[in-house]
């Protein structure tokens, strides 16, 4: 009965605040085709929407208590990137592919590994395989076969590869269409100096193992985003990715920094996201869910954020969060310089097993940070930390309920606690994955 009420308060809701162009959208004008977009999109926010997130999120950390057992470890040991013993897996979304020596004849293995809300995301799972061998973008209206632009707006499902290492710089933001994975694994792919990922009004993306860095606006103009379509965009925002109106994405395996808006966005209705094993350096404002405090729609938001680096020279937003559910589970937090998670009208954030160190700064120490809302208005969100390890005076303030307790115990096995999370996160980031060669 409780599940069935917020499925009706949760449909209310979006009923009052219904998919609608805004300014963020870069659609220079919403046609029916666009508009065709956002109904379809709308659609599968509801069938992506979890009634009992807590559920979901017991369910995560069920995998990682099954894979580290009783086994502890609180050695500094970051990002070892220069690992040459055997292949260690250090988290459960690894674990299940990463120690195969034939990954690469199995790529698709992968579309099995996620974890958390967006754990229905399967990509170009039912595709063929597209392999981009051009890192030139040089006609977004018409693009060549063989280049990464080609592939991502084709109608069919595709497994998305690359034939060599390479840097390709956008001339306008990126259109990726449904049922995409961009797999970058076995090469040193670099998204860098043009325009980011967009990924608007589109379910089932994948994205793993790019390395994007040093991402600019760009004027817009006529863009392709589909095989049979093309459209006027305004401005782009220079963010690295884009998720705009969008359902069952995940973001696996990156490495970002410097963008001249955000690294990652989740925004506008988006849900079912999961964000892991990134690695995130030298930023300010690195991941926003929720752009904007009036748009309620994005209550259905739910993303799990999860085995991340958070590290040099980012400064806030990780994440900072408006309306929807989050859990942020055993992520390695390093560096901040004002505040780590943030936000406004009233998101719910689940805080489990991280690991927070707090800068010098005496006035930075806090964890969290609440805008726009007095203490007597924001005692009611939940904001609860579980596990967490403090270091160097961070402080959590927690608000809201307690989770709640209504699953069995098997459900509810605490995630592993903030000590762990050397080990969890310990492969954060793009990988050197060779062929014929455990990853």
């Amino acid at each position: 009965m409780e599940s069935m009420m917020k499925l009706v308060g949760f449909v209310f809701a979006l009923s009052l605040a219904a998919l609608v162009p805004s300014l963020e959208a870069h659609i220079g004008e919403f046609d029916d085709y666009w508009q065709k977009r956002a109904e379809k999109a709308q659609k599968a926010a509801l069938e992506a929407y979890s009634p009992d997130p807590e559920n979901v999120t017991s369910h995560f950390n069920l995998r990682v208590h099954k894979l580290l057992g009783g086994s502890n470890s609180t050695r500094r040991q970051l990002h070892m990137h220069k690992h040459s013993g055997p292949c260690l897996a250090t988290n459960p979304i690894d674990r299940c592919w990463r120690c195969r020596k034939n990954w690469a004849k199995d790529r698709k293995r992968l579309a099995k590994c996620v974890l958390g809300f967006g754990r229905k995301t399967t990509g170009g799972l039912k595709g063929k395989y597209y392999v981009v061998y051009d890192p030139s973008d040089k006609d977004v209206m018409n693009p060549k076969p063989g280049t990464l632009r080609h592939a991502v707006i084709q109608k069919r499902p595709l497994w998305i590869t690359f034939a060599r290492s390479m840097t390709i710089m956008l001339n306008q933001e990126l259109m990726v269409a449904s049922h995409k994975t961009i797999d970058a694994r076995g090469a040193n792919v670099q998204i860098a100096y043009g325009a980011g990922i967009t990924i608007q009004f589109v379910r089932n993306v994948i994205i793993h193992g790019l390395r994007i860095h040093d991402i600019v606006a760009k004027p817009g103009g006529l863009i392709r985003d589909s095989v049979n379509h093309f459209g006027y965009r305004t401005m782009s925002d220079g963010d690295g990715i884009s998720i705009f109106g969008s359902t069952n994405v995940w973001i696996d395996h990156v490495s970002m920094a410097r963008c001249q808006d955000g690294l990652i966005d989740v925004i506008e209705g988006s849900t079912a996201i999961t964000i892991s094993n990134g690695h995130y350096t030298h930023h300010n404002d690195v991941m926003l869910f929720g752009a904007s405090d009036v748009f309620s729609g994005d209550k259905k938001m739910q993303v799990t954020v999860a085995f991340n680096h958070f590290g040099k020279g980012l400064i806030q937003r990780m994440p900072r969060c408006r309306w929807g559910f989050v859990h942020v589970v055993n992520n390695d937090y390093t560096h901040w310089l004002m505040y780590a998670i943030g936000g406004s009208s009233q998101p719910t954030i689940i805080s489990q097993g991280n690991r927070f160190i707090a800068p010098p700064n005496m006035a930075a120490k806090e964890v969290t940070k609440r805008d726009y809302a007095t203490p007597d208005v924001w005692h009611s969100w939940t904001w609860r930390s579980q596990g967490d390890l403090m270091m160097n005076g961070a402080f959590f303030v927690q608000s809201g309920r307690p989770l709640a307790k209504k699953f069995g115990k098997r459900d509810m096995i605490k995630a592993k606690p903030g000590t762990f999370v050397t080990r969890l996160t310990r492969f954060s980031g793009t990988l050197n994955c060779k062929p014929k060669r455990k990853c």
